[in-house]
């Protein structure tokens, strides 16, 4: 690239920019106070963060819809992941930031940080958090509140409120038992949707898990986040439904059912999936194909 196209790229897109240059060694502690970083494990296979310094073990991978790694449970902190791992910050909408860790680390899921009118949200979490991610987020808005899908991607997610103030985290009732640090910033709804500022608004599917949700945004076409239920397929045109994705254990059509009933009424144009893989056009119509692809399966 020309040396004058370049600025006026960085110009433009300033902080596309910032986030295709984010350095490898950031020396910036994230807090004043370092032991946050430090005293609190991270399983290293799921890259969830635990309260107790003396955890043995991990109930999220020892679920029969995860797994523990096959050298044991190992532990990490914080500290550890950020001398080790960079995130990369990348644009995948006009409104839309994904936000995911190189090399991959954990589960290996994406964030998306939604642009709002009235205030950005955070959909979902990743593990790895640094000044350079929160100063980049920052810029562009920050973050008014967090949602997560499921308990596979809480990882660092209070690390991730302090960070922006103690913005609130978005949990369904039915997943609180598998909170592994308890916070103020938890906010437990109850029901089958909550609604959220400009429309937006989460929506229970449950199956993967009983409190499993998606968010929905009604602006640029509408637009449905999704974890893991439902989860976009590698072809980019169906998405589908899983008890566990690596124990490969299907779900009953019941719950397929269920989630069919709470996403018919929404209108969409595209699917981000939780791991780089979107339907950018014709979603609803890729999503009820699938439901009923999948139904088709078991009957």
């Amino acid at each position: 690239m020309a040396k004058i196209n370049r600025r006026k790229w960085i110009k433009q897109n300033a902080y596309a920019a910032l986030a295709l240059t984010i350095p490898g060694s950031i020396t910036a502690s994230l807090y004043k106070n370092k032991e946050m970083n430090t005293k609190h494990p991270i399983c290293a296979t799921c890259g969830v963060q635990y309260e107790s310094s003396t955890q043995e073990h991990c109930p999220v991978c020892e679920d029969s819809r995860q797994y523990v790694n096959a050298d044991g449970q190992q532990w990490t902190t914080l500290d550890a992941v950020n001398k080790t791992h960079k995130n990369i910050i990348e644009k995948v909408a006009p409104n839309i930031y994904a936000i995911y860790t190189s090399p991959r680390f954990g589960i290996g899921q994406h964030a998306h940080l939604v642009i709002t009118p009235n205030g950005n949200i955070l959909w979902d979490c990743i593990t790895n958090l640094d000044a350079t991610t929160v100063d980049i987020m920052k810029k562009l808005g920050g973050i008014k509140a967090i949602a997560i899908s499921h308990p596979h991607y809480y990882s660092t997610m209070l690390e991730w409120s302090k960070a922006f103030g103690d913005v609130p985290i978005y949990i369904h009732h039915s997943d609180e038992k598998w909170v592994q640090r308890k916070g103020d910033a938890i906010q437990f709804w109850k029901g089958r949707e909550k609604d959220l500022w400009d429309g937006m608004k989460l929506v229970l599917c449950a199956g993967h898990f009983d409190g499993a949700t998606v968010l929905y945004n009604p602006d640029h076409g509408g637009q449905l986040l999704t974890g893991d239920m439902p989860l976009v397929c590698s072809d980019r045109k169906t998405v589908t439904f899983m008890y566990s994705y690596p124990n490969y254990i299907p779900l009953p059509p019941e719950a397929i059912q269920y989630a069919k009933e709470s996403l018919d009424p929404l209108k969409y144009d595209a699917v981000f999936g939780a791991f780089g893989t979107y339907i950018l056009g014709n979603g609803k119509k890729a999503v009820d194909f699938s439901i009923e692809r999948y139904l088709g399966q078991t009957r």
